[in-house]
């Protein structure tokens, strides 16, 4: 039995349902206080994170993650105890087995292999893991993020260990991730008698030619890494419940998934220039849940693809399709951010699973990266 697949079945056995950690860290801690990191526990709320870091030159390479794991589901539906890791027919099974707990594992395997291979690599080697992912994530890897600005400590290179292959283990990582922005529309009308229209104000028929044009808005054309930036209305909330009555306001729920073809502010003043144009009369609400980011082709991209390369002969794929992950913050200290990990296809379903053999070959890869990108050899 590899060191990678116990220490994920040890992972796996903690129930550590966002955002609780429930003893993931301290035994990851442990490992790393072996081999001379440095462990800095971050609590903020009720939500456990961990920084640690061998080394204290540059470049800085961090391994970035998550303990919690979001709820089973119905556990009567589970082929086994999803908290009992289980193997069948060459699959590990259990929550978390895939995003992420066969990541982290093998991010401290690879590290310990790697140590022990170059005690004196050039750089330093880190991890930032939390317990608030899954969940609002408001606790979490931005709180680290924000501490370490504060001391102007930066990263130099990151990979987030989030379940990026589709058919084959490194067939896939994702080099960026599109920004999420969201906006809360309530459209004023004058409500009354659906029998009296001229002494009513509709506003689900004033906002009407206002949402049609914002559904046939080109944002932008995207670019070599991201699709065009789309528009979508998630909820529309009118009417007072009863058949006789024309309501006083709409609401209106959307989101914009957006590239770095566009920003935060210009998209927000083209949607107040439009409803602007249709002299609506609204309030807007504005969340920023999170900022593109992309790294182009360049040393970590050109490291990572090398080793998945090396490790199992497949030319990898960039992506930024997908929702937002944690490198949405880590990118504000760290210029070059990916995400690489075990296939998803079962990830956040019943019964998730990852292949054993899949989880040697994930620390492989990672440990080929790090000879990459922290030492002189190829």
């Amino acid at each position: 039995m590899s060191n990678t697949l116990t220490l994920t079945q040890q992972l796996i056995a903690y129930r550590s349902l966002t955002p609780l950690d429930e003893g993931c860290l301290p035994l990851i801690s442990a490992r790393l206080a072996a081999i001379d990191f440095k462990i800095e526990m971050m609590r903020h709320g009720n939500v456990d994170n961990l920084w640690a870091r061998r080394g204290e030159s540059g470049p800085l390479l961090c391994f970035a993650g998550h303990t919690d794991v979001v709820p089973t589901g119905p556990v009567e539906k589970w082929h086994s105890d999803p908290f009992t890791p289980t193997i069948r027919d060459g699959l590990l099974y259990g929550r978390g087995a895939a995003d992420m707990k066969g990541s982290l594992a093998a991010f401290v395997t690879s590290i310990e292999k790697f140590v022990a291979a170059h005690p004196q690599h050039t750089g330093s080697i880190a991890l930032l893991l939390t317990s608030d992912e899954e969940g609002v994530a408001v606790d979490g890897t931005v709180r680290v993020v924000q501490a370490l600005q504060a001391r102007g400590e930066k990263m130099d290179y990151c990979i987030v260990g989030e379940p990026t292959s589709v058919a084959k283990i490194g067939d896939t990582i994702k080099n960026g991730r599109r920004g999420s922005l969201s906006g809360t529309l309530t459209v004023k009308g004058v409500q009354g008698h659906i029998a009296y229209p001229h002494l009513v104000k509709n506003p689900i028929h004033l906002a009407s030619p206002a949402i049609a044009e914002l559904a046939a808005v080109e944002w932008d054309k995207g670019n070599e890494y991201f699709p065009a930036t789309s528009w979508q209305i998630s909820n529309i909330h009118g009417g007072t419940g009863a058949t006789n009555v024309v309501p006083g306001t709409v609401e209106i729920e959307f989101n914009f998934r957006f590239s770095t073809a566009s920003t935060v502010q210009a998209l927000k003043d083209k949607t107040h220039a439009i409803l602007d144009k249709h002299g609506l009369s609204y309030d807007l609400v504005w969340v920023l849940s999170g900022k593109p980011y992309l790294t182009p082709r360049g040393k970590l991209v050109d490291a990572i693809s090398a080793a998945i390369w090396k490790i199992t002969g497949i030319t990898t794929e960039l992506s930024t399709t997908g929702g937002t992950s944690d490198g949405r913050f880590i990118a504000d200290i760290c210029p070059q951010v990916v995400e690489f990990g075990p296939l998803n296809a079962t990830i956040h379903k019943l019964n998730e699973c990852v292949a054993v053999a899949d989880l040697d070959t994930l620390s492989e890869i990672y440990y080929a990266t790090m000879v990459n990108l922290l030492t002189n050899k190829t």
